[in-house]
């Protein structure tokens, strides 16, 4: 017997490292590991940051208006959907909802292949930061239409899931969660000497963002609580880990809060464990990867009360969630933790032992079992 293929289609996945694309990477290694023949579809790129995993077809794309480092597949070529022919997959997966992820599931439907679906990105709430909050109706109309035709929509968390049964999509839902390197991230990986290059001196309190640096991020809000934040409290230090376009203007409005640039695996894992707080008051997550390696590397967590965090912090137990523009809330919550060391402790082996859960091999292999189920 020939091995089961997939057919994988993208928005990104090798030209912008964000947590989509590191999930499908991995995705596609597990694949392998589990003898699928795999192909991805995705944007060409001229520039690609990620040794990407697998077989990767690359699609013609042009750059997203006013922000060139995302790339807009423009649909699927003649040349790009000979070779989907020829690879005659058992099964469609299209990660997002785009021209290149309609024309997939229109290849699917054509063909009499089943097509499945995954949630990566809460687009409704990115609308706001581009001032098209106008245009939310007709983009529920099209994903509620997009994932009628797929067997499965695979969602990240149980609260994301909830939100969209709301929200009214009618295809079997299925729970993909994402998972962590619990021996990466991990507490032990607390260095004093990386806080002291850093500037961390004994008796501060580091309050850490994580994020590729874009305002959509509610990058304004992390400004705003990290100036009243040194304010409150000369022992609290701030520092921000990531980069993208935004990272000039904001470190101009922060100019006392330490910018270590992009970071991955030793020195991702070490800047976490050296911190003492982890803040994410962005909204547009589905999940929220940084999070969950905050938690593994024994962090208490303030974070936006979105449907991906809802699932991974507790208020009072991990860390505390508030709205995503309740400045006031965010800032009080921060300081309780800061000023009471029990709690902060409870809350970091809270955050701990929970992420504990949420284990690769087996949150993949969940995945697995639902595409032999549609195969």
């Amino acid at each position: 017997m020939r091995k089961r293929r997939i057919a994988i289609f993208t928005g990104n996945y090798n030209h912008i490292r964000d947590g989509v694309s590191n999930t499908l990477n991995r995705l596609v290694g597990h694949l392998e590991a589990k003898e699928f023949e795999v192909r991805v579809f995705g944007p060409w790129s001229p520039d690609p940051v990620i040794e990407h995993n697998g077989t990767y077809i690359p699609v013609y794309a042009v750059p997203a208006p006013g922000r060139p480092e995302y790339r807009i597949s423009m649909g699927l070529p003649e040349t790009e959907k000979e070779l989907l022919r020829e690879f005659k997959p058992d099964l469609i997966h299209i990660a997002t909802p785009d021209i290149l992820g309609f024309m997939a599931l229109r290849f699917a439907m054509k063909n009499g292949i089943p097509a499945v679906a995954s949630y990566h990105t809460h687009f409704s709430s990115y609308l706001k930061y581009y001032r098209m909050g106008f245009i939310a109706p007709l983009l529920t109309t099209y994903l509620l239409w997009f994932y009628r035709h797929c067997e499965h929509l695979y969602i990240p968390s149980p609260s994301m899931l909830e939100d969209l049964k709301k929200l009214g999509v009618e295809t079997e839902l299925k729970l993909w969660s994402r998972g962590v390197d619990t021996e990466l991230f991990n507490p032990d990986k607390k260095n004093e000497a990386w806080r002291a290059e850093k500037g961390f001196k004994e008796g501060h309190f580091v309050v850490t963002f994580v994020s590729r640096l874009v305002w959509e991020k509610n990058l304004m809000v992390v400004a705003e609580i990290f100036q009243e934040l040194r304010r409150r409290n000369p022992a609290i230090r701030t520092m921000i880990v990531g980069d993208g376009p935004a990272r000039q203007e904001l470190s101009e409005i922060l100019p006392d809060t330490v910018f270590t640039g992009h970071l991955e695996g030793e020195e991702l894992a070490r800047s976490y464990a050296c911190s003492d707080l982890f803040f994410f008051p962005s909204d547009t997550e589905s999940f929220g990867n940084v999070t969950l390696e905050a938690m593994a590397s024994g962090l208490p967590a303030v974070v936006a009360e979105a449907s991906g965090s809802r699932s991974l912090v507790e208020n009072n137990e991990n860390g505390f969630r508030a709205g995503s523009m309740d400045k006031k809330a965010f800032l009080e919550h921060i300081l309780h933790i800061s000023e009471n060391e029990d709690i902060r402790n409870h809350m970091a082996v809270a955050s701990r032992k929970k992420s504990l859960q949420y284990d690769w091999e087996r949150i993949m292999d969940s995945l697995v079992a639902c595409y032999n189920e549609v195969i």
